[in-house]
């Protein structure tokens, strides 16, 4: 199959070439740097250098392709994180119906089955909402992860701090996690796989409440005793506001966990429980985890 990989080398989208590759499949990636080239072409796919706003680049470099994965990148720099989610998806959109592209999987996110009170969450329902009103012909798997692990990452200038994890989700809530890898071998799966109409795949690797979680981390880090402590909306929103976020960005991330908090962002995730967990669990997350904390 000729396949076209969104996203450059980051995180999902590099694991995915390489298992492309190795099953034999074209693989063509899309990069807006120019600087992946030679890495892309050494995994032994073909590069495609252009940015997603253009929609003329998008269109000639998905025509003819048998499958198309798709992926709107974090812009955390974005005036307008809904309207720069928005007009990437209708970009993809664009170029996928101009290129008589039939199959389409694309990187959404758990909590996209709300249409309100899920923060940034929001930007992959409207993505998805985009990618709905294509033609019918076009077959579309919406890939819906858990909470990434590396995520965990942003709570360690605070555990060096004051050796504990705090937000406002967690502590003895049950939150769910998935690696990477983990995702890109689901993605991959789904590209193979013939799919008529529209899809959705839940994505998760492990499930451990707050507390479990931090105890894990903690063990790994040397600090087994560490605490995952809940806090207000109010508070967290204040604390992200005074590291430097926006109000914006520091109310979408607050509504976003405090969806998490209450239950409602998995709600459609335990009604469609994925049928096999990921490979890579929490303890062997926590390695990597703990080589970068002992590195800051």
């Amino acid at each position: 199959m000729k396949i076209i990989v969104t996203g450059s080398l980051g995180h999902i989208s590099k694991p995915l070439t390489q298992e492309l590759v190795a099953k034999g499949h074209e693989v063509i990636v899309v990069s807006s740097n120019p600087d992946k080239q030679k890495d892309i072409e050494a995994l032994g796919a073909i590069a495609a250098i252009g940015t997603l706003a253009d929609v003329d680049f998008l269109t000639t470099t998905f025509t003819g392709a048998d499958a198309v994965y798709t992926m709107v990148p974090p812009n955390y720099a974005a005036a307008d994180m809904m309207a720069y989610c928005r007009e990437t998806g209708e970009n993809f959109a664009e170029a996928i119906e101009k290129s008589e592209v039939k199959r389409v999987v694309h990187l959404s996110s758990i909590g996209a089955h709300m249409e309100k009170d899920s923060g940034l969450i929001l930007a992959h329902r409207q993505v998805e909402t985009i990618f709905e009103k294509l033609p019918t012909d076009v077959a579309i798997t919406f890939m819906r992860p858990s909470g990434f692990y590396y995520n965990l990452l942003g709570f360690i200038p605070g555990i060096k701090a004051a050796g504990v994890i705090v937000a406002n989700y967690g502590a003895d809530d049950m939150l769910i996690w998935v690696a990477p890898a983990d995702i890109a071998s689901a993605v991959a799966n789904e590209l193979e796989v013939p799919v008529t109409g529209h899809k959705v795949r839940y994505v998760a690797s492990d499930e451990l409440t707050g507390n479990e979680t931090a105890r894990i981390l903690g063990e790994a880090i040397g600090k087994p005793d560490l605490k995952w402590i809940l806090i207000s909306d109010e508070e967290r929103q204040r604390q992200l506001e005074t590291v430097g976020l926006s109000p914006a960005m520091a109310h979408g991330l607050v509504a976003m966990f405090s969806s998490q908090h209450t239950g409602a962002l998995a709600e459609d995730f335990y009604r469609h429980w994925p049928k096999v967990m990921g490979k890579v669990k929490m303890a062997d997350y926590a390695k990597e985890f703990a080589a970068i904390y002992n590195q800051k």
